[in-house]
């Protein structure tokens, strides 16, 4: 039975990533896969990485279980909104807190390289646009998806990490978002 985690980052609990993270978890459950979920809105802890990696600062009750659930996980299914080009501050603000030296990599002692603590697991991408994906792609380069596909699940082991790309939100009309949340629905229950 595959271990998936839908983690929900967009800070409005009303908001349309809630129906496809939803949408997911329903497809998935379909197909006899174990499900947990962080919606990160819901969660109580300090979004700010104060000192930097200079001090660790201790992670709160919320961030210990989001932890031993992330390292339960087969799976991480990623759903939130593109922001200026990026992820919303409570998501970033998540991964700083959690995703830290000791816990998801290690440097290595006087190396340029570092031990990866997430392999083994898979990961997908389910984001949302206010333009075509092609534009936010060749236009933006896609800091998102750059961000949180290379620069932290694959940088920490997770491989390999799919993105679907959802939009354009603001002018939709409820016909498209039905076609929206049933392929997503699909994608849970392919287990992609």
């Amino acid at each position: 039975m595959k271990k998936i985690l839908i983690i929900n980052g967009h800070p409005n609990r009303d908001s349309f990533n809630v129906g496809l993270a939803e949408a997911y978890k329903k497809g998935a459950v379909h197909s006899g896969a174990e499900i947990q979920e962080i919606t990160i809105a819901d969660l109580e802890f300090n979004p700010n990485l104060q000192f930097g990696y200079q001090k660790r600062m201790e992670l709160e009750p919320d961030l210990l279980k989001a932890w031993e659930i992330i390292q339960w996980a087969d799976h991480l299914v990623w759903v939130h909104p593109v922001w200026w080009g990026g992820l919303p501050a409570i998501t970033k603000g998540f991964i700083d807190r959690l995703f830290l030296p000791g816990l998801a990599f290690k440097y290595r002692e006087n190396s340029v390289w570092w031990d990866k603590f997430l392999t083994g697991k898979t990961a997908h991408i389910i984001t949302t646009l206010d333009q075509p994906s092609w534009y936010y792609r060749i236009f933006y380069g896609r800091p998102s998806i750059n961000q949180l596909k290379k620069s932290t699940l694959e940088f920490c082991g997770v491989k390999p990490v799919k993105v679907t790309y959802i939009g354009v939100i603001k002018n939709s009309k409820e016909e498209q978002r039905q076609k929206w949340i049933e392929k997503v629905y699909s994608l849970g229950e392919k287990l992609k």
